[in-house]
């Protein structure tokens, strides 16, 4: 007595084909997005609580590795100056080459050029009151430099702790290593734009691929998961499918 054979059917073939290729993707674009972000961004660990609220003492921070030529006022950058230390310090772009930045105004607020800025990040002082800065100043910057200010302006030490020093506190373009993107431990995410500096001549930058390199790296993740977890699936939903012909097959019986 012999029997038909039954095989694989096509709906099985193209499910394991498209199982293949979702996995193969996955790891492009989760490969991908690491391999890109590595060369874009370069990681270091707050040590200070000078940035706070807006950025917490030890915390994980990605810094685009931009030019200095690039920042604009109201970035967060990561700079080197052996005049501050050896250490890489994240601070706040108040001013750039040519700016007048002084503090502060009858609300209490920074001026760059006479202009008031708005800057919702600062922590409050000790009486609840939001002053852009206890100690009183007035600086222009010098050509291809930066003024620097932390957003604890009550702890900071920053551009003001350096007044009395050559360029009044501000450091040159050069010395920036990086713009800061995100906060990636604890998961705070993209920073916010300071818009408070939007308004000036030059507005503000624009963010980084950060949020592409997460999206690439979460889409992998999840194809690599669904491609590979289709084999198993697959085989599990087999095996507990009756025995016995197909529909609109029928058995050739033969002596």
């Amino acid at each position: 007595m012999s029997g038909t054979i039954r095989t694989k059917g096509g709906h099985g073939r193209l499910g394991s084909v498209l199982s293949g290729l979702a996995v193969a993707v996955g790891c492009v674009l989760f490969l991908g997005g690491f391999v890109w972000g590595a060369v874009l961004y370069q990681p270091f660990t707050v040590p200070t609580d000078s940035m706070t609220p807006t950025i917490d003492v030890g915390s994980k921070i990605l810094a685009e590795r931009i030019d200095g030529d690039e920042v604009r006022r109201g970035d967060v950058v990561v700079f080197k100056d052996p005049l501050w230390g050896a250490s890489p310090m994240v601070k706040r772009v108040a001013g750039v080459g040519g700016d007048t930045v002084a503090c502060c105004d009858r609300d209490g607020r920074l001026t760059v050029n006479g202009t008031p800025v708005v800057e919702p990040y600062l922590r409050p002082g000790a009486d609840g009151r939001t002053v852009a800065s206890g100690q009183e100043f007035s600086v222009t910057v010098p050509k291809d430099s930066l003024f620097l200010l932390g957003d604890d302006r009550n702890v900071s030490l920053d551009s003001r702790t350096h007044l009395e020093d050559a360029g009044q506190g501000s450091v040159p373009r050069s010395m920036v290593v990086g713009r800061v993107d995100a906060v990636v431990w604890p998961a705070k995410g993209l920073l916010e734009p300071a818009t408070g500096f939007a308004g000036l001549p030059g507005g503000g930058s624009r963010p980084g691929p950060f949020k592409e390199l997460l999206t690439a790296i979460t889409a992998g993740t999840a194809l690599i998961l669904v491609g590979s977890a289709y084999g198993p699936v697959a085989r599990r939903l087999t095996r507990r499918r009756p025995e016995g012909p197909r529909p609109g097959v029928r058995e050739k019986v033969g002596a």
